[in-house]
């Protein structure tokens, strides 16, 4: 799996990074407010530029010299985003000119030896181009005026620059190595397997919850076939998870699921899945990665029987329902009890993930599921479906065409992602249904 390039926006306060962020993801994604230091964590989108994808981090605020804990770890993100990328926009306050912290932060990026834009912010009016010029004294090259709130300048200029290098159409999916992300909540074995798949102590194991601080990557073929595993920190529950070093961890877990093609979720065979370990799904199901349930020390459940993995499976499907598309395997990174089965499983996830349909069948369905259970009515209107098409894969993703999104209930979309799994399977991987509305050709 071929990694996007990836583009950090870095700054102080209240530059405008998130508007920016905002502006090229086309929604309202990341937290705006006049409030300086509102975005404290890394977060990542995927956004796409005259056909050429890449990945953006908007950061938090840097101030360099703040004694102030929260603003030192917005610091040290914004930092690690810097180590992440390939190219870096900083973005500086045209409107309000050049700050003295703006000149620590240009001192730190040209030390990076990473490519540096200078963005100068919020010229939204043709008398302040004049002040662009002021900020040469960074040292950093041209800067680019722009305003990232009404999209006007040069935010077209400074795409084309940053993306002149990158591949177009870059499909992020451009090997058949398949590569499974271990994650779950602290002590739930993940190193313990990693440690078992790989036949080494690669990963350090402990009792101690939280041992392993970063996401390891590690290749291991199986049957002729490569996968890579990578061994994540335990995702605790955000309020319990400290500023610092474990806060890196946890984001890195995540930031892990979201590169991954298969994310393992590792559960606790003696304490059945967990509030966090159903958080830690939704997750993995938002991010539209394959999943599969592997419930982990199953050699301590004490009870077995022939039917035990069936009466603990239904007892799972009862308590997470929204799972209940996603495999479920029971494994022992103790005793290496049917371990193998995350290589075999994680292949037909993989290919149910990249699953295609012909269009005429998905209609066929389509058609087929309005007849068996119609739409109820809505003030007096009646949902019709005028067409459907699959737009991409991994996850497989559909547009319904029809004639009133506003007659659209929850409940009917979930009857008709059901009818295409019974159909289609799609076993392990979310499914994605959007719905939009078109007129229908009057007679």
């Amino acid at each position: 799996m071929a990694k996007l390039p990836i583009v950090a926006i870095v700054g102080r306060p209240n530059t405008g990074k998130s508007t920016f962020v905002n502006r090229l993801t086309g929604a309202r994604q990341s937290i705006v407010d006049d409030l300086p230091g509102v975005t404290r964590d890394r977060i990542y989108f995927d956004v796409e530029w005259q056909n050429k994808n890449f990945t953006v981090i908007d950061t938090g605020g840097i101030i360099p010299d703040s004694d102030d804990e929260i603003m030192l770890n917005i610091f040290s993100q914004a930092q690690i985003a810097c180590d992440e990328a390939d190219v870096i926009i900083f973005m500086v306050d045209g409107k309000e000119g050049i700050n003295p912290v703006d000149y620590d932060i240009a001192n730190i990026l040209r030390r990076s030896k990473k490519s540096v834009y200078l963005a100068v912010n919020k010229i939204d009016s043709p008398e302040r181009f004049s002040m662009t010029a002021d900020f040469y004294e960074l040292a950093l090259g041209e800067p680019f005026p722009i305003s990232a709130l009404h999209g006007s300048g040069g935010v077209g200029d400074l795409l084309d620059e940053i993306t002149k290098d990158f591949e177009q159409n870059q499909d992020k999916y451009t090997d058949d190595n398949i590569k499974i992300a271990i994650v779950g909540k602290p002590n739930a074995g993940k190193s313990s397997i990693t440690n078992a798949l790989l036949g080494e102590d690669r990963v350090i194991v402990s009792d101690v919850s939280g041992t392993t601080r970063d996401s390891i990557d590690s290749k291991v073929k199986y049957e002729g076939e490569e996968f890579t595993l990578v061994d994540t920190a335990g995702i605790r529950k955000k309020s319990k998870v400290d500023w610092g070093v474990e806060k890196f961890a946890v984001d890195r877990a995540i930031r892990a699921i979201r590169d991954c093609d298969i994310a393992l979720l590792i559960v606790d065979a003696t304490e059945g899945i967990t509030d966090q370990d159903k958080k830690i799904s939704q997750i993995i199901i938002e991010a539209g990665k394959g999943i599969i349930i592997a419930v982990n020390k199953w050699d301590l459940i004490e009870d077995k029987q022939a039917n035990s993995t069936v009466k603990y499976e239904e007892k799972l499907r009862h308590e997470a329902p929204f799972l209940s598309f996603a495999p479920v395997i029971f494994i022992s990174a103790k005793t290496k009890q049917r371990l193998v089965s995350i290589y075999k499983k994680s292949k037909e996830v993989f290919e149910q993930c990249r699953k295609r349909v012909s269009t005429s069948l998905l209609n066929k369905i389509i058609i087929e599921a309005l007849a068996m259970n119609p739409p109820t009515s809505k003030k007096g209107k009646k949902l019709r479906v005028l067409y459907a098409t699959q737009i991409k894969t991994a996850p497989p993703s559909f547009v319904l065409f029809v004639n009133n999104e506003d007659l659209i209930q929850d409940s009917y979309k979930r009857y008709l992602e059901n009818k295409m799994r019974e159909a289609f399977g799609f076993s392990g991987t979310p499914v994605r249904l959007l719905f939009r509305e078109r007129k229908e050709k009057q007679q």
